[in-house]
């Protein structure tokens, strides 16, 4: 059978068993828990230690600065600083989730630790109202704390990390209260920090936004002490007749009630998980409550601080470190007295085994059917103990088990070998973490590998990261910034070499992160150094920026290809440095000269403008101040006032002179200067005319502008200035005259003499203006009969359009024109006619072809014939037949 002495040494609350290891006796010397307050922070955390400046104790050898002291949970002095705090006394002090040491006092000022007993900057303080009356309570839980002043305000901060104080409804009462707790905000359903204060015959339910009276069987009577449960579904009431209560969050039923021996309130209650309550008085024994039963009494001689854990409480003395927790399950079956379960019997069998007593094959027959859950139940014990020898015994039993268990799984002892290496590493004394398996699961690996390395354990932290599976990308980096802060002595090239050693040991870690942190120490030196072998452009820029390596950033950004990069380069070195040394860095870098440009083109033309100037590049400055011209001319304000000294023309001045410098940009100089030139005529155009509407149109809108507003003078002076041909001048005329209606001019203007352009733009400037009278008097001067047959056309006179093309001899105008007729049955009855009587004649003339080289008539005879008809046109497929008549008889 199992040993007895393992359950020999359990306390039976109702019908669950209590245990209560010891996990260390504590390294520490004269450290007396009544003379001093104490900190210690949940899943096995350090301890934090300072004398209680509230008592009056007597010094011994000490100094009477008061020291602040942290520890690990087995009594390892990890480190120390003078107290010098100003604000008063010391009031509360408490661990966040991080480990930071977070200490309040009298005057509301909150100073941070970490776990190095560093100070943290900045400090908080909880406001004026709380400096003015003083803190005289508070009540911490994971990662905020609740205060409460001599005038009865409550002040809250809900998380650490925020540090954004504020204050909790008023409660109204003229006394302080009796106790107070906790609700925290993931378990109320505002979200919102909720404290259940004690005052007079009730408790208060106080938020940000009210005040709530709790109503109910469970509250007769004032409360002298309260505690929520782990989860926040409980709430533990010592009252003021000595009874213990445990109710739920909601006071709506009493789950346990006793009544204790004293009515005086215990100086700590705390839970033992979530099966039973502990009470502890000065000078009495520790005394745990079960929801049935008697309670169990624990004697000591010393005093005690109860330290509550999600599975258990850690009670902490002057000598030792113990851990009470209610026994497992698997743990129970197998080593409670008298069992018979199937876990037993296997752990039994294992003792037979290893005596070679045949009693082993024996216990594996009676728990053949129940094997597996008995190999469970062996690695689940193991998995909550201790000590490391009964670790082993109960993995060796599981292991025996899984040996004629085929359908139980392989890996499961394998994973839990795994969980218990990494457990009994950070348990050993020297570290002092005594995590419980429950305890690590709700912590997880990553929490524990990140509370290592902070308390500078990095080798064991990359071990367990290593065994474990996870990145040591983390811990390599914490151990080089931490390397680099406390090694000042050590050479710049020396250290390089040292860092380098372990920091190849991961690969992508990031040494642009390290070179950050050597950086923010003042080893610039070191930090250039250390960020040439940064992989990662976009990491390795940012860093030299802020090192001050301009140049190797912008050569590192350009080799890179990435435009973000240089852009963000370019924008640092614009602002840090003079603009000429700013052209001269980029001006031999195309990328970055040319993005330089691509956005100083669209945001920075000034900025632009004397980078082109530096570097000699006139024509390109010529090029940024004539588009500048053009932006400036939409706005409507750059047009007031004269223009010979106006923006606009100066601009444009200003880029002639810059084209003008150069031979290769003769066209831009003299576009620019006649561009001017324009602009000035326009603008003396719109002053005489009174109209804005000359600036910025063509020459060839200017003058037809002009014509229409009569100013013919005007008109010839824009076509002498610009030398406007006298084709385009007559086009203008004409179509200016047409669109003023003014049909006197314009024949006036046809007679002046032969028009260069000849008579067509006229009947098209008449008709366009819907004019066919004034047509008619340029349709018979047409030179071109097809010309004129269709000026006939479009304004409808049928006959004379058909005689046009008749004379034309062009059988294929007179089938266009059919088509414009089409409706008129007797128009398109006489272009038949005509049409009919042309191919008559072409035809004649083909037989006499054909005739002609029957006969053997010479080619020259044939052409003879055809020059001297070449008055009759022939149709397309009359031309075509011709040719093949001529091809076949040649």
């Amino acid at each position: 059978m199992a040993n007895v002495s393992v359950a020999a040494e359990w306390q039976l609350l109702y019908n669950r068993y209590y245990r209560k290891p010891e996990l260390y006796p504590l390294r520490w010397k004269n450290i007396d828990l009544s003379r001093n307050k104490v900190a210690c922070a949940p899943f096995g955390g350090p301890i934090a230690v300072i004398r209680d400046d509230s008592k009056i104790v007597q010094l011994y050898s000490e100094s009477a600065l008061r020291k602040l002291r942290i520890f690990t949970s087995s009594g390892v002095l990890i480190s120390d600083t003078v107290w010098k705090n100003p604000g008063g006394r010391l009031i509360g002090m408490s661990w966040t989730e991080d480990q930071t040491l977070i200490c309040i006092v009298q005057d509301g000022t909150v100073y941070r630790y970490n776990i190095h007993a560093e100070l943290i900057e900045p400090n908080v303080t909880l406001g004026k109202e709380c400096f003015e009356q003083n803190v005289v309570e508070c009540i911490f839980w994971g990662n905020g704390v609740v205060c409460l002043t001599e005038g009865g305000l409550l002040f809250c901060i809900p998380d650490f990390k925020v540090m954004r104080p504020c204050q909790l409804a008023e409660t109204g009462a003229e006394d302080l209260p009796n106790c107070m707790a906790v609700i925290e905000p993931k378990y109320t359903v505002s979200g919102n920090v909720e404290v259940l204060v004690g005052v007079g015959d009730g408790i208060l339910i106080v938020d940000e936004d009210g005040v709530q009276r709790v109503d109910g069987e469970a509250v007769q009577g004032p409360v002298q002490k309260m505690v929520v449960s782990w989860d926040g579904k409980y709430l533990a009431i010592f009252t003021h007749d000595g009874r213990i209560l445990v109710t739920d969050i909601n006071f709506k039923g009493v789950l346990l009630e006793y009544n204790c021996e004293s009515a005086l309130p215990p100086e700590q209650l705390a839970w033992c998980g979530l099966d039973s309550v502990l009470l502890y008085w000065d000078d009495t024994p520790l005394l745990m409550v079960g929801p049935r039963g008697d309670p169990v009494h624990y004697f000591y001689d010393e005093p005690l601080l109860l330290i509550p854990e999600c599975d258990g409480v850690r009670i902490l003395s002057n000598t030792s470190l113990e851990f009470l927790q209610r026994v497992p399950d698997s743990t129970v079956s197998i080593f409670k007295i008298g069992s018979t379960s199937p876990a037993a019997l296997l752990y039994d069998a294992l003792d037979h085994f290893d005596r070679r007593s045949a009693k082993a094959d024996e216990n594996l027959r009676l728990i053949q059917s129940s094997l597996p859950e008995a190999v469970e139940a062996c690695i689940d014990a193991a998995g909550h103990e201790f000590d490391v020898s009964r670790q082993r015994t109960l993995l060796r039993a599981a292991s025996y088990g899984q040996a004629f268990c085929s359908t139980f799984q392989r890996d499961r002892i394998q994973e839990m070998c795994k969980t218990l290496r990494v457990l009994n590493a950070v348990r050993d004394p020297e570290i002092g973490i005594p995590l419980s398996i429950n305890q690590y699961k709700l912590l997880t690996p990553s929490v524990l590998i990140a509370r290592l390395i902070n308390a500078h354990r990095h080798l064991l932290a990359l071990r367990i990261s290593e065994y474990v599976g996870m990145n040591q990308e983390v811990v390599i980096m914490h151990w080089a910034c931490s390397k680099i802060t406390a090694s000042l002595a050590i050479p710049d090239a020396t250290l390089l070499e040292i860092l380098l050693d372990k920091l190849k040991l991961c690969r992508g870690i990031s040494y642009a992160a390290v070179a950050a942190h050597a950086d923010k120490n003042g080893r610039r030196k070191l930090a250039a150094m250390l960020v040439e072998h940064e992989p990662r452009s976009s990491k390795q820029v940012p860093l030299l920026l802020s090192i001050g390596e301009e140049d190797t950033a912008l050569m590192k950004a350009t080799e890179s290809g990435d435009s973000d990069l240089v852009y963000l380069v370019l924008f640092h070195i614009w602002q840090k440095r003079p603009p000429l040394e700013f052209f001269g860095m980029i001006q031999a870098r195309p990328l970055p000269r040319d993005l330089f440009i691509s956005y100083a083109r669209c945001y920075k033309h000034e900025f632009l403008k004397d980078f082109f100037l530096s570097t000699g590049q006139l024509q390109e400055v010529a090029f940024l101040l004539w588009k500048e011209s053009w932006e400036l001319g939409k706005n409507p304000m750059a047009s007031k006032g004269s223009p010979l000294h106006g923006p606009r023309i100066k601009l444009i001045d200003k880029a002639q002179h810059l084209f003008a410098e150069t031979k290769e940009h003769t066209f831009e100089s003299k576009a620019a200067e006649e561009h001017a030139k324009l602009l000035r005529i326009q603008h003396e155009l719109e002053v005489s005319t009174k109209q804005a509407i000359f600036v910025d149109s063509s020459i060839s809108d200017t003058i037809r502008t002009c014509i229409v507003l009569g100013n013919h003078r005007a008109a010839m002076k824009v076509k002498t200035e610009f030398k406007v041909s006298e084709k385009r001048w007559y086009w203008l005329k004409v179509f200016a005259l047409a669109t003023i209606r003014d049909w006197e001019a314009l024949e006036k203007f046809s007679k002046e003499k032969r028009p260069p352009i000849g008579y067509r733009p006229f009947v098209e400037a008449c008709v366009d203006a819907d004019e066919k009278g004034e047509a008619l008097k340029y349709i018979p001067k047409l030179a071109d009969l097809r010309e004129r047959a269709e000026a006939y056309a479009r304004i409808g006179m049928a006959k004379e359009a058909a005689d046009a093309a008749s004379q034309a001899k062009d059988g294929e105008l007179l089938g266009r024109l059919k088509l414009t007729f089409a409706q008129n049955a007797a128009a398109s009855s006489l272009f038949d006619t005509l049409r009919d009587r042309l191919s008559f004649q072409v035809s004649g003339i083909v037989v006499c072809i054909f005739f002609c080289l029957f006969y053997g008539r010479k080619a020259s005879v044939v052409g003879t014939f055809m020059k001297r008809n070449r008055d009759c046109r022939l149709s397309v497929t009359d031309n075509k037949f011709v040719s093949v008549a001529l091809v076949q008889v040649a």
